[in-house]
C-alpha cells in the first residue's frame, strides 16, 4: 500500500532519497510527473524516509509556486498526480507511434518536441492545429466534383491541340489533370491588372454587364471606399434579377472594420452568400482554425473571369496601424475570356457545393469546348481538399524542367525542402534563378522565417530581389524559360502548399511569359539585390530569431 507521509515528502524523497531510489527525469524542467511515486514504492514502510528540510516549504504551503521545480504540483492530491503521470506517459508513447504517420518528418519532429517539452499543452495544440485535413464530408464533396469534371471532359488532359508545345509543357498538363481534374484548354485571352483599385473598378464594369449570374469568391473583402464600386455593382445586379452568389472566408474577413456592416448589407440585399470554412462549434461547424479558403475568383455569366493575388478591399486593408506605417499592398490580378473561364467557374461551383451541399450545375457549362491554339491554360486548384499538394508539385516540376531562366515572385517565401533543393539545383546548374520578395513583410513569423533561407539561396547563386517597404508586394507568379507561367493566389510557403485552399492558373504561352517578365522588370527596377557577403555577416541575434521562426513555420 501507500505510506502516509507529511506534505513535501514526495518532492523530498525524489531529490534526497537514499541509494536505489528510482529517478524519472523527463525532457522538460517542470517535472510534474510524480516520479517520487516510484521512490515512495521503493521506501514503502521505511521509517527512515528523509524529511523535507525545514527551510524548503512544500508548494502546498507556499503562496509562490515554482513551476520549474520537480515538486511544483505537490499541492495536488496524490491520486490526481498519479493519473497525470500515466496520462502523460500514454500521450508520449502513443505520439511516437501515431504522430509521424503520413507527415513530413520535420513536421512530425516539431510536434513531438512540442508534446515532449510542453506536456498536455503541446498535445492540446496538436489536437487543434495538428491535422491538415478538412472534415470528411468536405473531402467527399471535392472528390465527387473531381469525378464529375473528369466525366464531362472524357478523361482527356488536353482539350486543345498540342501544336508548338514542347514535351515538358504537355507532361505538366498531364500532371495537373491527374491532380486537379481540369484539362489544358485553348482559345483564351488574358489581361494583367497591376493596380488594386483600378482592377476592382474593371470588375464592377463587367458585373454591370451581367445578365444571368455572378459568382464572387474572395478570402478577404470589405465594404470601403475602394471596394464600394464593386459591391454596389453586385447589389445592383441582384436587384435587376441577376443571380449573385457570394463566398467569403470567415476568419479572413471578420477582423476588418466593415465586416458587420457588409454582412448586414448582404442579408438585406437578398444575395445568396455563405461564409467559407466557418468556425462555429455550437453549430458543429469546425475544422482546424487556420485551414482557410485563400482563393480569389470572380466569374460573370461564364464569359469573363478574374483571379490572382488581390483581395476585394482597400490596398491598406482598412487598418489604422497599416495607415500609420504607410503599408499598402501591391497585387497582380488577371482577367480572362475563353474556356478557362469555365474552369475557374468550376472551382467556385465546387466551393459552393462544399459550403451549401447545393450543386448549381445550371450555372456552369456541361462540357468544356475543344478550341485549338491561342493562350492554352489550365486551372490548378489545391489545398487540404486534395491530398497531393498540387501547387507544390507543379512548381517543382516547372523548376526541374527549366533550361534558361526561372523567376518567382511571392510575398511569403518559405520553401519546403523539395522546393529549396529544386531552386538551388537550378542555380548550381547555371540557370538564371531569381526570387522577388518583400523587403519587410506584414507578418513577423513568415517574414523572419523566409529570411533564414536567404543565405543558402544566395550561396547557390539564386538572385534575391527585395521590393522596398512600406509597400507589401503581394503579387504571386512565376515563369520558366519562354513558355510556362504560373499565376494565382498561392504563396511559396507551407500554408499555401498544405493548409490553404488556393487557385492558380498554369499558362503555356510565350506572350503571357513576356507580359509577366515585363512586370518582373518593373519590380526589379526599384528592388535592392541582396549580396551573400553582407547578408551572411548580419548580427548573430538576428540569425537566431530567424532560425526559431523557421522551426515554428514547419509546424504551421
Amino acid at each position: 500500500g501507500f505510506v502516509n507521509v507529511r506534505p513535501g515528502a514526495f518532492a523530498a524523497a525524489f531529490t534526497q532519497a537514499c541509494l536505489g531510489a528510482t529517478r524519472l527525469r523527463f525532457l522538460h524542467n517542470c517535472n510534474y510527473c510524480i516520479s517520487a511515486f516510484f521512490t515512495q514504492l521503493h521506501y514503502a514502510g521505511d521509517a527512515a524516509c528523509p524529511a523535507s528540510p525545514p527551510q524548503k516549504q512544500n508548494a502546498r504551503h507556499n503562496n509562490k509556486v515554482n513551476f520549474f521545480s520537480s515538486g511544483y504540483l505537490d499541492f495536488l492530491p496524490d491520486w490526481l498526480r498519479i493519473i497525470l503521470f500515466f496520462a502523460d506517459l500514454s500521450i508520449r508513447v502513443l505520439s511516437l507511434f501515431w504522430l509521424p504517420y503520413n507527415r513530413k518528418p520535420v513536421v512530425a519532429l516539431g510536434w513531438l518536441m512540442a508534446i515532449f517539452f510542453i506536456p498536455f499543452i503541446g498535445f492540446l495544440a496538436f489536437l487543434i492545429f495538428g491535422s491538415s485535413h478538412l472534415p470528411q464530408y468536405r473531402r467527399a464533396r471535392q472528390h465527387a466534383m473531381n469525378d464529375l469534371i473528369r466525366e464531362t471532359t472524357g478523361g482527356t488532359p488536353q482539350l486543345t491541340d498540342s501544336d508548338g508545345l514542347n514535351e515538358a509543357t504537355l507532361v505538366a498538363s498531364q500532371l495537373n489533370y491527374k491532380l486537379g481534374s481540369l484539362p489544358l484548354v485553348g482559345g483564351n485571352s488574358f489581361t494583367l491588372h497591376n493596380d488594386n483599385h483600378e482592377a476592382m473598378r474593371i470588375m464592377a464594369q463587367e458585373v454591370n454587364k451581367a445578365q444571368r449570374y455572378v459568382h464572387f469568391e474572395f478570402y478577404i473583402t470589405a465594404y470601403d471606399e475602394a471596394s464600394k464600386v464593386l459591391w454596389d455593382a453586385l447589389f445592383a445586379a441582384q436587384k435587376r434579377g441577376v443571380r449573385v452568389r457570394v463566398l467569403i472566408d470567415h476568419i479572413g474577413s471578420r477582423k476588418y472594420p466593415s465586416y458587420r456592416q457588409l454582412t448586414k448589407m448582404l442579408n438585406e440585399s437578398g444575395i445568396e452568400w455563405r461564409l467559407m470554412l466557418p468556425i462555429k462549434p455550437w453549430r458543429l461547424q469546425w475544422q482546424r482554425p487556420d485551414l482557410r479558403n485563400h482563393r480569389k475568383v470572380l466569374v460573370i455569366d461564364g464569359a469573363v473571369a478574374f483571379s490572382g493575388s488581390q483581395n476585394a478591399i482597400h490596398r491598406s486593408y482598412d487598418l489604422k496601424e497599416n495607415v500609420r506605417k504607410g503599408l499598402e499592398w501591391k497585387d497582380l490580378t488577371f482577367s480572362c475570356t475563353g474556356p478557362i473561364v469555365e474552369e475557374l467557374n468550376a472551382v467556385f461551383v465546387s466551393d459552393w457545393y462544399s459550403e451549401t451541399n447545393q450543386l448549381i450545375l445550371e450555372e456552369i457549362e456541361a462540357k468544356i469546348p475543344y478550341v485549338p491554339g491561342s493562350m492554352r491554360a489550365q486551372v490548378v486548384p489545391s489545398g487540404p481538399g486534395f491530398e497531393t499538394e498540387n501547387n507544390l508539385r507543379l512548381i517543382n516540376y516547372m523548376i526541374y524542367n527549366a533550361e534558361k531562366r526561372i523567376t518567382i515572385c511571392s510575398p511569403y517565401f518559405v520553401p519546403d525542402e523539395t522546393l529549396l533543393q529544386a531552386l538551388t539545383n537550378a542555380a548550381f546548374s547555371g540557370i538564371e534563378t531569381t526570387v522577388i520578395v518583400c523587403e519587410k513583410g506584414d507578418q513577423f513569423l513568415p517574414n523572419m522565417a523566409q529570411r533564414s533561407y536567404y543565405e543558402t539561396l544566395l550561396q547557390s547563386g539564386v538572385r534575391i530581389l527585395q521590393y522596398p517597404s512600406p509597400t507589401v508586394l503581394h503579387s504571386k507568379f512565376m515563369y520558366v524559360d519562354d513558355e510556362m507561367a504560373f499565376i494565382g493566389s498561392s504563396n511559396m510557403d507551407p500554408r499555401s502548399f498544405s493548409l490553404n485552399l488556393e487557385v492558380s492558373t498554369f499558362i503555356a504561352d510565350a506572350a503571357m511569359v513576356d507580359a509577366l517578365a515585363d512586370v518582373a522588370r518593373t519590380y526589379e527596377s526599384i528592388c535592392t539585390e541582396l549580396r551573400y557577403g553582407p547578408w551572411s555577416s548580419r548580427p548573430q541575434r538576428i540569425k537566431v530569431t530567424e532560425n526559431i521562426c523557421r522551426l515554428w513555420s514547419s509546424l504551421l
